[in-house]
């Protein structure tokens, strides 16, 4: 098959080009050079330039705080970008998987959200990423919509500083030997690795429709952070971080676990628990 893979050298994008190349797939790696989501002329040409089968969008403007700052800009790409690539993978006849976020939930259900449950985001970026799950819906047909969570990756996240979650505490623990970690938000850290996979495994149905996907299981960012620790055999002294040592500084939901009920359902879902991926990650980026 061809696959367009938008962001193609983001956290996600770079293992999405990955797992569709090891599968076999003639993949067209796009980045803001070769096309800008917020222009429907340069979507429309370069898609029609390149006619792919499938186009997998995991583009997004996705620093949640500079999200708050440029409400307009945010919607421009996660919105008003995600509507341009549904018009021209209609218009072209393609397939278009586009990747979304846990924070279409406010948190307030404390047990894993179905696909089912009613949205309700708490912050610019959530409303942001809904809208463009709307213009996906009502617009494209053939589409997949993902929502995953707390993903992490070997390719340096730019928009996050470089680090992913896994790699700042072993940073934190090398320089200081104590590392403070909120215990009050519950997300299931997730790989990008494994969730290229999925998106590789979707791609070959045609159960099109809206799907959470996340590796199995949940934890606090500290139990994250006290796997990754064991894991690796870090010395470190790990505390709960206080109640206004990080103060937040957008609205997060305190509960964004995900249920793959719709994968589950379709005989699709491929996630181990979450802890797999930890140690999968792990045992591929070398250590000193």
């Amino acid at each position: 098959m061809k696959i367009a893979v938008i962001g193609a050298t983001g956290q996600l994008g770079t293992d999405v080009v990955a797992a569709f190349a090891s599968n076999g797939d003639e993949v067209a790696p796009l980045t803001h050079a070769e096309i800008e989501l917020q222009d429907i002329e340069s979507v429309s040409t370069c898609l029609q330039g390149i006619c792919p089968q499938v186009v997998v969008n995991t583009a997004a403007m996705h620093h949640v705080e500079n999200c708050e700052r440029e409400p307009q800009k945010a919607f421009a790409v996660n919105g008003l970008g995600t509507r341009n690539l549904a018009l021209v993978a209609r218009d072209i006849g393609a397939a278009l998987m586009h990747v979304s976020t846990d924070y279409v939930f406010d948190g307030a259900k404390r047990s894993p959200y179905l696909e089912s449950d009613a949205p309700n985001p708490l912050n610019v970026y959530g409303n942001t990423k809904l809208s463009g799950e709307y213009f996906v819906r009502s617009t494209v047909d053939k589409h997949f919509i993902l929502r995953t969570s707390a993903i992490y990756g070997r390719r340096p996240c730019r928009a996050k500083g470089g680090l992913n979650f896994i790699e700042l505490m072993l940073k934190l623990a090398r320089e200081r030997g104590e590392v403070s970690v909120v215990d009050s938000e519950t997300v299931t850290p997730t790989s990008t690795t494994e969730l290229s996979r999925q998106i590789v495994r979707l791609s070959r149905s045609h159960s099109y429709g809206l799907y959470h996907a996340t590796a199995e299981g949940s934890c606090s960012w500290y139990g994250f952070a006290r796997e990754i620790f064991v894991l690796t055999g870090t010395k470190v002294n790990l505390r709960v971080a206080g109640p206004n040592e990080f103060p937040a500084k957008v609205p997060r939901p305190k509960y964004s676990v995900l249920e793959n009920h719709g994968l589950k359902s379709q005989d699709l879902n491929v996630f181990k628990p979450w802890q797999d991926g930890v140690r999968e990650y792990l045992s591929s980026v070398p250590r000193q």
